[in-house]
């Protein structure tokens, strides 16, 4: 079977390789809006207390919505391609950053906000040189779940004609054909384990300064 992938990858390789770009591309891309959009509304639950059970209450309903449905609802208003699926996949992601981005500052000690403002630190130097960093370990998690959603859930971007790799995991379906099937797959599996290990370090590398 090994051998047989190998022979369709190197029949099909521009249509794999314009495949992962296109899923790498969407998932960035989902990922990137969902984090400007999520972590300044986290941030703005935690400080105006009034609207922040309205709101992640809202984006925990939003959370259990599955991603096709979603993508079904914008069909009759942005059509197939590239935008609706981007547009199903912000809305996948933004529920986990957003409740990390909440409890991340929420769980800030008020004493240690307390010794700040009495040092006579402004507020805006607070949020970004205290709150953010303390903050910063459960918002990279989120992101981290976040982003091994979003690549899984990308592959059904190819339903209504955005490619990606699950363009290689449906016609592998289509077609009963398991080689197809699992180069879709494996690979999915592959740039989730990529992502996993990247993000990984990079919450290592924020969060050292919290071991030493």
């Amino acid at each position: 079977m090994s051998q047989g992938m190998l022979a369709y990858l190197l029949c099909n390789l521009d249509k794999y390789y314009e495949a992962v770009a296109i899923h790498i591309t969407i998932s960035v891309a989902a990922m990137l809006i969902s984090i400007f959009i999520a972590v300044p509304v986290g941030v703005l639950c935690v400080k105006k207390g009034g609207v922040a059970h309205s709101v992640m209450h809202a984006f925990t309903i939003l959370r259990i919505i599955p991603s096709l449905a979603v993508l079904v609802l914008v069909m009759p208003v942005l059509g197939t391609g590239f935008m609706p699926a981007l547009l199903a996949l912000t809305l996948l992601a933004i529920p986990p950053v957003l409740i990390n981005t909440y409890l991340g500052f929420k769980n800030i000690s008020l004493s240690v906000l307390e010794s700040a403002y009495g040092m006579g630190m402004d507020a805006a130097r607070i949020l970004l040189t205290i709150e953010f960093p303390l903050a910063m370990p459960l918002i990279i998690t989120g992101i981290r779940t976040a982003c091994i959603e979003v690549i899984a859930s990308a592959t059904l971007a190819s339903y209504i004609g955005a490619g990606g790799l699950g363009d290689f995991i449906f016609t592998g379906i289509g077609m009963n054909d398991m080689q197809i099937l699992l180069i879709g797959g494996i690979s999915v599996a592959l740039l989730s384990i990529c992502a996993e290990i990247v993000l990984a370090m990079i919450q290592y590398g924020v969060t050292r300064y919290q071991r030493n």
